[in-house]
């Protein structure tokens, strides 16, 4: 673990949200640590991404406190909360796909500085960001295709888009939402060892159903059901336990 004054990255205190009556998530309450690999599992329908929702700020809870590095986030707006350096992917890809590689990810950063995008403008207007832009599609691979609509490449590869774009803000806690869905298996390995290499600096909190792989990346792994943590601690001690076998693993 990398050395902070904070005990906690992320710090989700009995995080209730209910639709229409229906409690999604219930009384979640995570601690997650500086540096740490978190992998969120659970059943279709257990609450996983309603509660990255809640974190991100795409949802606000009906009750519960979210505090990052110790900085209470809950009523902030999704771009406040990336300004205290927190940053997401997602289960459906959001990208402009009408857009090259290059304009996807200085538009990302554009909104972390406040910027004002302005069509007409080249994007060398925009100087530091088109470079930092650049270095990260170079990070994942895909520089090659910088100048390349969206629309023009593999969903592996717009995967990893998506993943530049989150790298790209420099985030001190980043949310994966299932970063390996419909990929290939040479897709998925691409991903992995991208996950793998994200510096210590950055706490990976990451939804994923492929377990044989997100498993190597985890450390450590919570489990909901029914919008509630049913398990929560250290991976081996988690995948061990009777209830994880019962409610997810079906054994």
């Amino acid at each position: 673990m990398t050395a902070s004054t904070f005990s906690y990255a992320l710090e989700v205190v009995n995080l209730k949200k209910a639709f229409g009556g229906l409690a999604v998530t219930q009384n979640v309450s995570l601690s997650i640590r500086p540096g740490e690999r978190r992998l969120i599992i659970g059943p279709n329908g257990a609450g996983k991404t309603t509660l990255f929702n809640q974190i991100s700020g795409d949802l606000r809870p009906n009750s519960g406190s979210i505090r990052l590095f110790g900085s209470d986030i809950t009523h902030l707006p999704p771009y406040k909360r990336a300004h205290f350096g927190l940053s997401r992917t997602y289960q459906i890809i959001t990208l402009f796909t009408g857009d090259t590689l290059e304009h996807n990810v200085t538009l990302g950063l554009l909104g972390l500085r406040r910027a004002r995008w302005q069509m007409w403008r080249p994007l060398s207007f925009y100087g530091n960001m088109t470079t930092e832009a650049r270095r990260t599609l170079d990070a994942v691979g895909l520089l090659q295709l910088a100048t390349h609509p969206i629309s023009d490449i593999a969903y592996g590869e717009r995967r990893r888009v998506e993943l530049a774009m989150a790298l790209a803000q420099q985030p001190r806690v980043l949310l994966l939402d299932e970063p390996l869905a419909g990929l290939s298996n040479t897709e998925r390995a691409t991903v992995k060892s991208l996950i793998a290499s994200i510096p210590r600096q950055t706490t990976v909190i990451m939804i994923e159903h492929d377990m044989d792989t997100a498993l190597d990346l985890a450390e450590t792994v919570t489990l909901l059901n029914y919008g509630r943590v049913i398990v929560d601690g250290e991976r081996d001690a988690v995948i061990a336990d009777e209830r994880t076998r019962e409610v997810y693993l079906g054994t």
